[in-house]
């Protein structure tokens, strides 16, 4: 555990690096602006939500709250007849972003902090750049990217938005290998 604390200062700035990459990502270049679609008529299903009480969470419909009745012809027909999807709701309120956004920097945090384990047994101390980048480039993808690939093979997430988050993943684990690459080599 020492070795990883010892990574103090790349854990850190490549999590302070991965911040401003991600936000420049989300606030200037506008290729994640096709991410989210507009619901047809959405007033009208926002009134009909707010009517029945419908609160945070993560929905899936139609539901079936018990895998033997998932065959039944009245869930086969509930599927047929659509739409079928997951939702997830939010808490009611003004978007902050400030909470967010703190847990994001101490998500870039853990994923440097797995980096700086990866690297105590996997690399000698004098460790060179190249060697460095190579280890850290692979364990900061797995960890930033890889991942959103369940949301298109479990959501349906469009396999154009997955690939966004890759390329965004990928990014962030180029930052994480440089930073670690130049601090610690």
């Amino acid at each position: 555990m020492s070795e990883v604390l010892a990574q103090w200062l790349p854990i850190l700035l490549s999590a302070v690096a991965v911040f401003v990459v991600s936000s420049i990502v989300h606030m200037v270049l506008p290729y994640h602006k096709s991410d989210h679609k507009q619901l047809p008529e959405e007033a009208d299903i926002l009134d009909v939500m707010r009517k029945h009480g419908v609160q945070q969470g993560t929905y899936m419909f139609p539901h079936c709250n018990d895998m033997k009745d998932l065959g039944s012809p009245e869930m086969m027909e509930k599927f047929q007849n659509g739409p079928v999807g997951h939702m997830t709701i939010m808490a009611s309120g003004t978007p902050t972003i400030g909470k967010s956004l703190v847990l994001w920097f101490l998500y870039s945090i853990s994923v440097g902090v797995f980096c700086a384990y990866a690297t105590t047994f996997a690399l000698a101390p004098e460790a060179d750049y190249m060697a460095t980048f190579r280890l850290v480039g692979t364990v900061a993808f797995l960890g930033y990217g890889w991942g959103v690939i369940t949301d298109t093979i479990w959501k349906s997430q469009a396999w154009s938005t997955t690939c966004k988050f890759l390329f965004d993943g990928l990014l962030y684990a180029l930052v994480t290998a440089g930073v670690f690459g130049w601090l610690t080599a």
